[in-house]
């Protein structure tokens, strides 16, 4: 992952603190913030948000999402700067479609390097299954979604974590090849022998130096017939993450016999950046809509 000097850099940084919008009640939703699901020794606890319905008929379907930001920064609760003015939130939305949803935090890469961030992950939906009666969650029917970095990390949560097996994971403009990353960028367009790239950052070296944790790092590397339903969704025009990098985890899917959906966003850059309001809502009524047919 790279940055284009054409690429509003501005975006990539999480919000500033100080102009975020404090905390709302949503009508017909339960918020349980900052609840800790791991503490690792020299390492801050691990929390996660949790968005219920205030009443359920019985246990509700999970979503986990995993927050982008390079593996180096990020909210856990924001799926970026296109959703931030929603009211309500896309995670009240989702709850009113009947879902559960669990944003995890995860050790970033300037803590701990791969697979550090997995396993924390894992401890996460662990946990929440741990605790599911309590919390009124049907554990069996968990759907994994994340963005960039994120969508890495759910993908290689859902393809590894055979104790907590995924129904389906969804992922927005991620890497899935750290090995083929410099070839599916323009000549010159990224360097993997530089260990400063977020990447080799995640990694805890260039590419090139360490091309088996590379190898191990990368979704595409755990691909088997077992695995999951997936929807990859890629802007045409992902200036950061090349959008063949989302083929080539549909592709490596297809070829094990796993289902895998792509859907190429026309004119989409990072973030969704450069496609209207109303496309924006499209990705995400597409990613709810496959996530129901995941649990049902």
């Amino acid at each position: 992952m790279s940055l284009p000097e054409a690429f509003p850099a501005e975006l990539l940084a999480p919000p500033d603190p100080a102009a975020l919008p404090l905390p709302r009640a949503t009508p017909g939703v339960r918020h349980l913030r900052g609840v800790v699901y791991a503490v690792r020794e020299g390492s801050r606890p691990l929390e996660m948000d949790l968005w219920l319905p205030a009443q359920a008929p019985g246990p509700v379907p999970v979503i986990v999402f995993v927050h982008g930001g390079a593996w180096r920064t990020g909210l856990r609760d924001d799926l970026g700067p296109r959703f931030r003015h929603w009211q309500p939130g896309p995670f009240a939305r989702l709850v009113r479609a009947g879902f559960a949803v669990a944003s995890p935090d995860y050790r970033l890469s300037g803590e701990v390097t791969h697979p550090g961030q997995l396993r924390d992950l894992r401890a996460a939906v662990a946990w929440l299954r741990t605790r599911s009666a309590e919390l009124a969650l049907d554990a069996d029917r968990t759907v994994l979604w994340g963005e960039s970095a994120g969508g890495h990390l759910a993908a290689l949560l859902a393809l590894t974590a055979d104790a907590v097996p995924a129904r389906g994971c969804v992922t927005w403009y991620a890497p899935t090849d750290l090995t083929h990353l410099a070839e599916d960028q323009p000549p010159g367009g990224y360097d993997p022998t530089d260990p400063g790239t977020f990447e080799a950052l995640l990694i805890g070296g260039a590419l090139t130096d360490l091309p088996d944790r590379a190898r191990d790092a990368s979704p595409v590397s755990h691909v088997t017939s077992g695995a999951p339903p997936f929807l990859v969704l890629h802007g045409t025009h992902d200036v950061i993450v090349p959008y063949a990098q989302g083929g080539r985890l549909v592709s490596a899917l297809r070829g094990a016999g796993a289902h895998a959906e792509l859907v190429p966003v026309q004119g989409g850059d990072h973030l969704w950046v450069g496609i209207p309001d109303d496309e924006v809502e499209r990705c995400f009524t597409a990613s709810l809509d496959f996530a129901v047919r995941c649990v049902h």
